[in-house]
Parts: structure tokens; C-alpha cells; sequence
């Protein structure tokens, strides 16, 4: 517990610094302490300041964009109160999930400039070693933060130093420009950032290869046409996925379920499958440091005893169900990340000999969901759970690597690209390939990340080079209700009746970014205005 408290500490000191700067688009930081020349004294200070990086400035997109721009728009998820997600119409003037996720993303952006800023310009006593990992730290952070944005919003502003933009009219920048901008910081990050952790859960340059290797892979379709994408970019993330792969030391996690399990990826343990996590506490104060996903989607109170699991109406889309229908081998899999009527978990509701799940409405979500403080040694609080949320595991990398060997052929059966797929269908008990395509490797990372906040933009890298496929498969999913009860009986596999309502949404050219929060448009009318190239001669030197 001392770790955690002195990570409480260190998040207090950037929540100060966040709380004054809700006023403008981006919350810039008030400019008293962009100036402060001297701000970091010494490495436990920068150290301090970075690992807010890790949690409070990402609370707005995980608390609701998570699931709705990766989830809702993906296919994954039913939900009563993510239906314009779902559908394809959301509106401008959401303030609720749409506003919150994209000042989130600039927050990230806002502190991470303010960090490197006074690192770069601090006269304290401060280790090369510790000030290199401080602005990799910020390079990687920032460089996500608008890969997040293009995914989304497509042509964004692009925001590297607060204070010198401070009273410049925002504009945004070509797309093309951001995944300049986003590709520069993970190199930067690979760069600089130390081969071992300096910390429980901080990123590492093997962390950075692979967040590199993944934006590799998605700007090689950028403009292109299928089986043409763009080859030097699918080199380089095989280069870097293979890197991480065979010279990191990570591992697979040898369960499944187990990934999702507090004891297994908490911020103070995090296990050997985890690249890149948001740490959180098992507190709210200061509120933000606090995994509040749990809250939103645990089907009752009951299951979290924290008064909050207001989940009852939030499950796994028809489309899921209808792969787990058409997959029941995928078993392991699915078990970790939905629950059907018929199931149980004994590692849930405990004191009651665990949870016996007999909901027929829908299939609630499991992942990423613990239970109460009683199942997890008496961790956690309301809206607070501790558990790490995943941004980069290393069986994803697995799949980026398979997925660019294959690259711009119609199959593959090279050795290298099936022993890396294979041991992600390996451990969630499935039968191994002998030859793999591209449609093999989409649908494998669906299913082995559905929750995770992965969906839409998998969709997004197909859209890339392949928009009509890609609007076709979104057009092809079932978006509609269902109910579905366990025949009972029934075993390997367990069987069960299904009856859809089916419903279709589509996505084209005009919904495939989400519009621009109407108060952003307010503060910045600017951003209506066509975008423009980035001038890349304007970066500082860190």
C-alpha cells in the first residue's frame, strides 16, 4: 500500500494543476505554471508528475467514451443509454459522453505538454536516465491521445505547446498531419523510454514498439486500396511487434479469465501480458484516480455492494451472441467477457457461494467486471474498482505481427505469422490454422478483445483501404435486442434458446468521425473552417 500512496500523492499535485483549467477547448493550464522555469527539483518530483499520466487525465474517456466510441460504434455492445453510438446519429450537443471524451483526450495532450515543458526547462538536479523517461513518458501519452482523436474526429487541432499557442486562433490540421504528429511522438518514445520499467506499470520502450508497431499498421491502409497498402509502414510494424515479441521477455498471461481477475492486473501488481494499463486506485479522492467502468455495467448493486452497478440494461451486442452461437468452442473467451443465463462464478458475490446468473433479458457484461471489495481482499469503493483497464496487451501485438506478415497477400501460412496467431487461439482453448487471412486475423482480435474498447477502431484501419468492406460488415451486424435462455441439461457445449429482434445501422463517409461537441464549436468557430497542414518546423527540440 505505501506504492499507492505515494502514487496518491503525486496525482493530488497534477489534479491541482487540472482543476482551474475547464475554460478553454483544450484546458490549457493556467500560464503561471507554464512559466515556472524550475517546477521539478529533483527525479522523485519528475516521477511524481508523470504518473498522473497514468490515470487521473484518461477518467472522462474511461469513464464513458470507452464504451461508447470503441464499443457501441463497433457492433459490441447493447445499450439503453448508448443508442445514438449504436446508431450512428449521435448528436453535437451531447455533453454526457461526447463532450467529456474529447476535452479527455486534450487534457492528456494539455498535461503532457506541461510536463515536458518544465522538464526540459527545470534547473533542478535531475538524472538524464529520469528526464528521458519523463518526456518518452509524455511523447507516448500525447502521441495516443490523438491517435484517439483522428480515430474519432478525423482532421483535429494539433496542440505541442500551451503556452505559445496560447492566444492563437485553433485550427485543425490535416489528417495526414496528425498521424505525422502521432507517429513522431511514438518514435520519440521508442527513443528514449527505458528498456525496464521504472516503476510497477509504467511504459517501457517495449511498450512503444508496440503502440508504434499498432499505429503502423492502421496509417498503412491510410489512402490506400486493398492489397495495396502501403508496404514500407507494414514492414515497420512487423519490425517493432517482432521486436517486442522475441526480445522483451513479455508473456502471455497463461489464463484468460485470469487477465480480468484484480489480483492478476491491478496498479500494484500488473502481470507480464500488459504492455500499457491505466492504474488505478481502489479510491475516489481525488476523484479521477478511480476505475469507474464497473459502476456503469455490473447488472446489479448487489454484485459490487459499493452502491453503484447500474448496469442492468448494458450487455454484449446480438451480433456478439450470434458469434458465440455460431462459436461455441470459443467458451473460455466468452465466459470472461459475458455472462449467459445457466452460468456461474464463484469468484463473485463470495459471501453468498458465488453468483449464479439466470438473467434471460440479455447477456450482461463480466469483463472488467470484479465484484464487490468482500471478493477482492477488501479492495475498492464506490465507482472505484480496482482493476487496471488494458491499452495494449501483448497478445494484441501477437495479432499486429501476424497481421503484417501477412500484409498485402490474400493468405498467409508463413511459420512466423501462425505460431503468434495460433497462441492467442492456443490459450482460449481453440484449434490452431494452417493458413491464415485477413478476415482470420479481424475477427480473432474482435473476439479476443470485445470490452476492451478495441472494436471501432479495427473497423476504422479496414475503412482505411477497404471502405466499402468495412461499411458493408457494420451493415451486416445486428444491433438489435434479443433474449436468451440456457437449455437446461445441456453440456459441452451448453446449449441455449435465442430469439433476436434484429435491427441494421450503417456508417458512411458522413458518420464515419463523430461530430464536433457543439460547445467546442461555440468556444473555437475556427474549427468549422477547412483543415490545414501542420507546420512541423514549429516543434521544440524535446
Amino acid at each position: 500500500m505505501k506504492k499507492i500512496f505515494h502514487l496518491l500523492s503525486s496525482i493530488i499535485l497534477i489534479a491541482v494543476l487540472s482543476a482551474s483549467c475547464k475554460k478553454s477547448f483544450l484546458d490549457r493550464p493556467p500560464i503561471d505554471q507554464l512559466t515556472t522555469g524550475n517546477f521539478y527539483n529533483n527525479d522523485d518530483e519528475v516521477l511524481a508528475a508523470t504518473t498522473a499520466l497514468y490515470n487521473i487525465v484518461w477518467f472522462d474517456y474511461n469513464d464513458k467514451a470507452f464504451l461508447a466510441f470503441g464499443e457501441a460504434r463497433g457492433g459490441n455492445l447493447q445499450s439503453n443509454d448508448r443508442t445514438p453510438y449504436i446508431q450512428f446519429a449521435v448528436s453535437a450537443t451531447d455533453q454526457s459522453t461526447l463532450l467529456p471524451g474529447y476535452k479527455s483526450f486534450y487534457k492528456i495532450i494539455s498535461q503532457s505538454n506541461l510536463i515536458m515543458q518544465n522538464v526540459y526547462n527545470s534547473k533542478g538536479n535531475i538524472s538524464e536516465a529520469v528526464r528521458n523517461e519523463a518526456l518518452g513518458e509524455c511523447h507516448f501519452m500525447r502521441g495516443l491521445a490523438y491517435y484517439y482523436l483522428v480515430s474519432n474526429w478525423g482532421a483535429v487541432p494539433i496542440i505541442y505547446d500551451n503556452l505559445a499557442q496560447l492566444n492563437d486562433s485553433v485550427h485543425r490540421n490535416t489528417i495526414e498531419s496528425v498521424w505525422q504528429f502521432i507517429i513522431r511522438d511514438f518514435q520519440y518514445a521508442v527513443k528514449y523510454l527505458p528498456y525496464q520499467a521504472a516503476g510497477q506499470g509504467r511504459i517501457t520502450k517495449w511498450s512503444a514498439e508496440g503502440m508504434l508497431a499498432k499505429m503502423y499498421l492502421t496509417l498503412a491502409g491510410y489512402g490506400r486500396t486493398e492489397g495495396n497498402r502501403n508496404q514500407t509502414y507494414l514492414d515497420s510494424a512487423k519490425i517493432l511487434a517482432g521486436d517486442v515479441i522475441h526480445n522483451s521477455g513479455m508473456t502471455l498471461f497463461p489464463s484468460y479469465y485470469g487477465l480480468f481477475v484484480s489480483a492478476n492486473n491491478n496498479s500494484a501488481h500488473n502481470n507480464p501480458e500488459s504492455l500499457f494499463s491505466l492504474e488505478w486506485m481502489p479510491f475516489s479522492q481525488p476523484w479521477g484516480v478511480n476505475n469507474s467502468f464497473q459502476a456503469y455495467v455490473a447488472f446489479e448493486p448487489k454484485l459490487t455492494e459499493t452502491g453503484d452497478g447500474w448496469g442492468a440494461a448494458q450487455g454484449v451486442s446480438a451480433d456478439v451472441v450470434r458469434y458465440y452461437m455460431a462459436h461455441p468452442e470459443d467458451s473460455l473467451r466468452r465466459k470472461a467477457t459475458c455472462m449467459f443465463d445457466g452460468d456461474y462464478y464463484p469468484d463473485l458475490e463470495t459471501d453468498n457461494g458465488g453468483l449464479h446468473y439466470t438473467v434471460t433479458s440479455i447477456s450482461n457484461i463480466k469483463k472488467y467486471v470484479i465484484g464487490s471489495p468482500k471478493d477482492n481482499n477488501g479492495n475498492g469503493a464506490f465507482m472505484a474498482a480496482y482493476i487496471n483497464t488494458y491499452m495494449l496487451r501483448l497478445a494484441e501485438v501477437y495479432l499486429i505481427y501476424a497481421e503484417a506478415i501477412l500484409g498485402n497477400n490474400a493468405s498467409t501460412s508463413d511459420p512466423e505469422a501462425l505460431k503468434y496467431f495460433n497462441a492467442v487461439r492456443q490459450r482460449a482453448g481453440l484449434s490452431p490454422k494452417s493458413v491464415i487471412t485477413f478476415d482470420d486475423i479481424f475477427q480473432e482480435k474482435r473476439a479476443e478483445t470485445i470490452m476492451e474498447g478495441e472494436a471501432w477502431y479495427d473497423i476504422l484501419r479496414w475503412y482505411y483501404f477497404a471502405p466499402q468492406k468495412a461499411m458493408a460488415y457494420v451493415a451486416n451486424q445486428d444491433r438489435g435486442s434479443y433474449t436468451i435462455q440456457y437449455i437446461s441439461g445441456t453440456s459441452n457445449p451448453r446449449q441455449y434458446n435465442v430469439t433476436y429482434s434484429p435491427a441494421h445501422y450503417s456508417f458512411d463517409a458522413s458518420t464515419v468521425y463523430l461530430p464536433y461537441p457543439e460547445q467546442e464549436l461555440i468556444n473555437a468557430p475556427s474549427l468549422n473552417d477547412p483543415p490545414v497542414p501542420f507546420d512541423f518546423s514549429k516543434l521544440p527540440n524535446y
